[in-house]
């Protein structure tokens, strides 16, 4: 029977750190069955989920939390189950910008999570605005949809939400086993 675990590590990125973690994981006969990773300034991030026998992770586990801390990374490793491959069927990008107001992510990623849509990679930063001296904010979103959503519809109510928030921006999307791609902006 197959186990899974998923693996966080955090710490200074080091030319060749990815390589070692990821033989680690293959000398531990385990397979990696996705994965994350970024680089924010000096450090990194890598999220990962590991599949492998129960004699493989719990090997695993220990080979890993050394390896850590002799490259000085912080890692959290938690047992789990059930992974599925991430839907990447219908691909959306969203931008938007405005005046910066309290709650206005959650009501935008709410909408989201009631249509089914759900957040892969979010960038926000929030400014003050040289003409009107207000908080602004500028944000983008990748988000991935499952195929039963009708991305025109999407759009349509995207906008919506977006004017009734007081933000411009568009909203771009497309198939990805399919070179077709659509561009809405309001």
């Amino acid at each position: 029977m197959k186990h899974q675990v998923i693996v966080n590590i955090l710490g200074p990125d080091k030319l060749g750190i990815l390589s070692e973690i990821s033989a680690c994981v293959h000398e531990k006969c385990c397979n990696i069955l996705d994965s994350r990773h970024a680089i924010y300034g000096q450090d990194f991030s890598l999220s990962m989920i590991v599949e492998g026998t129960l004699s493989a992770i719990t090997k695993l586990e220990m080979a890993l939390s050394a390896l850590c801390i002799e490259h000085d990374l912080l890692s959290m490793i938690k047992r789990t189950s059930g992974h599925a491959k991430q839907n990447l069927e219908q691909l959306v990008h969203l931008e938007f910008a405005g005046e910066d107001t309290a709650g206005l992510i959650q009501k935008v990623t709410t909408f989201l999570a009631n249509n089914k849509v759900s957040v892969s990679a979010l960038r926000q930063k929030t400014f003050t605005d040289m003409t009107t001296h207000k908080q602004s904010v500028k944000c983008k979103m990748v988000l991935s949809a499952p195929k039963e959503v009708d991305l025109i519809a999407f759009d349509s109510e995207v906008k919506t939400l977006m004017c009734s928030l007081g933000l411009s921006g568009k909203v771009t999307h497309n198939e990805v086993k399919e070179e077709n791609e659509h561009i809405e902006s309001w």
